[in-house]
């Protein structure tokens, strides 16, 4: 009964103790796959308060159709998470004339406290004065996003006219956009159609009537804010998406910057992986496989599901050496596409790795190298390619001295190792079988007639002493 008891303990402990190893386990996979948080979009209004924006349109002044319609925006925005506002101004400070080309100034940082209270006091406190140096306004308010990991900076220009500063709005945005300061800016032109001034700008919105600025200002927050997914499809040589497991860059197509590293992955319904991508930019997807695969200026539309298929079609090389030797297991072969020079990849034997299908030529760096040209990779299958196992030949010398091992094929004598001058007068070479001659002469020997010459044949795993004495 005693006995009983105890092993009923047993038994109660080691349940308890695996409980509690599976819920660390539990918990240390959840915090691997803890999600990155989604970034914090910031928003920046660049607004034109230049004299034009007095000017009359439809029922009421620019300025304050401006206002009316900006301010409406906001109190839509005052609910919505994980997105800060700022407000630049340009042309309000100085005015015209004379004509003052560096006014503009951030009157509503990011970060503060009530920041679209703010703006929106801001703007019924405007009063248009001056000129629209659109180019510095601009390159200005590349200074206005604090340093931030996670961000996504946009920036919402909404003018009346176009650059009167002899400025380049055109070159100022594409400087921000490939530094990574900020994605692609969107224009609203009130008043007039001023799309072919601003296109190389970012995305332009023409606003000639109060209805269509409501609407530009719905649509840009709309694209701004919406999440839009995709999936990649990865495959293979029917068409079918059954490759995964390998990594993807995301790249600007404008700028060429990086925005998107995944790893591709299939879910437990053997469907790949949804993925959260911004819509503002225009993609080049570069798939990670051996040789890489892209596909290039990919578009999404913000709020749907975009599919993007690229045919990666792969099979596996294994490379196989049985030895025990750790000089042999590290033997390395160099993988080239056919009929090319380029080195592709370099593949450790014993190990397997992945490639699109196709002929491949491979080099071996093996003592002497052994060269297999015409390797063909099919679809999910593997192609096993296994050399012979190599020899040792132990060369001993009376001293250090000049020379080298040569392979004898077809009385040619091909340099397979040279001795070094200062090299040791024992030397354990791993070669691969064979027949060899090594030629020597001592360093200290003055004369030619001093030459040492031997013949040598390496069998597959076995060692050979060469002796080196006259």
């Amino acid at each position: 009964m005693f006995q009983h008891k105890i092993h009923l303990l047993k038994i109660k402990i080691t349940l308890s103790g695996l409980a509690i190893l599976l819920l660390f386990s539990t918990l240390s996979a959840q915090m691997l796959e803890e999600e990155k948080p989604p970034p914090l979009t910031r928003i920046l209004f660049v607004m034109d308060a230049s004299q034009s924006m007095y000017g009359r349109w439809q029922s009421d002044m620019k300025i304050n159709i401006a206002r009316k319609l900006l301010t409406n925006l906001l109190d839509s925005l005052e609910t919505v998470d994980n997105i800060e506002l700022g407000l630049r101004v340009y042309g309000h400070q100085y005015r015209f004339p004379p004509q003052v080309c560096n006014d503009t100034k951030l009157i509503v940082p990011f970060g503060g406290e009530d920041n679209i209270k703010q703006i929106k006091y801001k703007l019924r406190t405007l009063s248009p004065k001056g000129t629209t140096p659109i180019a510095y306004a601009l390159e200005q308010a590349g200074t206005d996003f604090p340093d931030c990991d996670n961000c996504r900076n946009i920036i919402v220009l909404i003018t009346d006219g176009l650059e009167e500063c002899d400025g380049d709005p055109c070159a100022v945005s594409s400087a921000l956009q490939k530094k990574g300061v900020v994605l692609k800016p969107f224009i609203i032109g009130i008043g007039k159609n001023f799309q072919e001034a601003f296109d190389c700008v970012g995305t332009y919105f023409d606003a000639s009537s109060e209805e269509d600025f409501s609407k530009a200002l719905n649509v840009v927050i709309s694209q701004a804010l919406n999440s839009t997914t995709a999936q990649v499809n990865l495959l293979d040589e029917y068409d079918k998406p059954t490759e995964t497991n390998v990594a993807m860059t995301f790249y600007d197509d404008f700028s060429g910057l990086a925005h998107y590293n995944f790893v591709h992955t299939l879910n437990n319904k053997g469907v790949p992986d949804t993925l959260v991508i911004d819509p503002l930019l225009t993609y080049n997807i570069v798939v990670h496989t051996i040789p890489p695969r892209s596909a290039e200026k990919i578009t999404l539309t913000a709020g749907k599901h975009t599919t993007i298929g690229i045919k990666v079609p792969q099979g596996t090389l294994d490379l196989k050496l049985e030895s025990r030797d750790k000089t042999v297991r590290d033997l390395k072969c160099i993988v080239r596409q056919n009929g090319k020079k380029e080195t592709l990849n370099v593949q450790n034997f014993g190990q397997t790795e992945n490639y699109i299908t196709g002929v491949y030529d491979l080099e071996v760096l093996t003592l002497p190298r052994i060269y297999i040209d015409d390797v063909e990779i099919k679809q999910s299958h593997t192609t096993t390619i296994e050399i012979p196992m190599p020899g040792i030949a132990v060369i001993e010398k009376k001293a250090a001295g000049y020379g080298g091992i040569y392979l004898e094929e077809n009385n040619e004598l091909q340099l397979v190792y040279n001795f070094k001058d200062n090299s040791l007068e024992r030397e354990t070479i791993v070669l691969q079988p064979g027949r060899y001659r090594v030629i020597y002469r001592p360093k200290y020997s003055n004369k030619s007639i001093y030459t040492v010459e031997k013949k040598f044949d390496v069998e597959s795993g076995k060692s050979v002493n060469v002796r080196l004495y006259r």
